[in-house]
């Protein structure tokens, strides 16, 4: 009779089809959103849970700050000592940004990690829920936060759309 652990390990190899897929270390990092979530959750449900809705200017500066905020954290060059243990440097990806791998090839947890920070959309599931969660639990000091990475967001652009023109 096979343990946990061998049928598990036949899980992984079977699924990962000769690719390093870390499924103990997504695992892991879904455990972690998870705890988060639940402590989340139940901050809201001690203060008499969630509202009847969030405002929709709310969700708006909030979309826009979750998405600015992925940004910064997975490809942002001064963000790049958070992600080092993770990742390894590839290459400049365009203004503020670089391009970085994976970098434990071995698919562990450190690659489960190094996933979450270098992709923008992954980490914005994360982003999002603080931002969700902050409008709830701190509504005044979310929206301030919201409207730095908002304006941020808005100035990136602005500054695209210049270099745009300027090289017509």
């Amino acid at each position: 009779m096979e343990s946990p652990k061998e049928k598990l390990d036949e899980v992984q190899e079977r699924y990962a089809n000769g690719e390093a897929r870390p499924l103990g270390g997504y695992v892991r990092t879904l455990s972690t959103f998870g705890a988060i979530t639940s402590l989340l959750t139940a901050a809201v449900a001690r203060r008499g849970g969630p509202p009847e809705q969030i405002r929709t200017r709310d969700l708006a500066l909030a979309s826009i700050a979750s998405f600015r905020l992925a940004r910064v954290v997975t490809h942002a060059s001064v963000t790049a000592p958070l992600r080092a243990p993770f990742t390894r440097f590839l290459g400049p990806a365009g203004p503020g940004e670089v391009r970085e791998d994976v970098q434990d090839a071995e698919g562990g947890h450190r690659h489960a990690v190094g996933e979450l920070v270098t992709c923008p959309y992954c980490f914005g599931m994360w982003t999002a829920t603080a931002f969700t969660f902050g409008m709830v639990l701190s509504p005044r000091w979310t929206r301030l936060a919201a409207s730095v990475l908002t304006v941020s967001a808005g100035s990136d652009a602005l500054q695209k759309a210049y270099e745009d023109l300027q090289a017509r």
